[in-house]
C-alpha cells in the first residue's frame, strides 16, 4: 500500500523516531510502514489520521477507488 508518511513527516521536520514516539511504536514500526514492507493497523491508521488532522485515505493509497487515474 503507498502512503504519504514519509513526506507528511518530512514536513514537519520530524524524524522516524520522533513519529514513533508520538504514535507509541517502534522507529522500526514507522520505516516499515513509511516503506510499504507492512500496513498499519487500523487504530494505527486512526491514531495517523487524527495526528496529521487528514482522512486515512488521503494519508493511504490502496490504488482502488476514489482516483482519477484517467480509465
Amino acid at each position: 500500500m503507498n502512503n504519504q508518511l514519509k513526506v507528511l513527516r518530512a514536513m514537519r521536520n520530524w524524524s522516524q523516531a520522533e513519529l514513533a514516539d508520538r504514535l507509541d511504536v517502534s522507529r522500526q514500526a514507522v520505516n516499515a510502514i513509511e516503506t510499504g514492507k507492512y500496513d498499519p493497523s487500523l487504530p494505527l491508521a486512526f491514531k495517523l489520521a487524527r495526528l496529521f488532522a487528514m482522512p486515512i485515505e488521503e494519508i493511504f493509497d490502496d490504488g482502488h477507488e476514489g482516483h482519477d487515474d484517467g480509465h
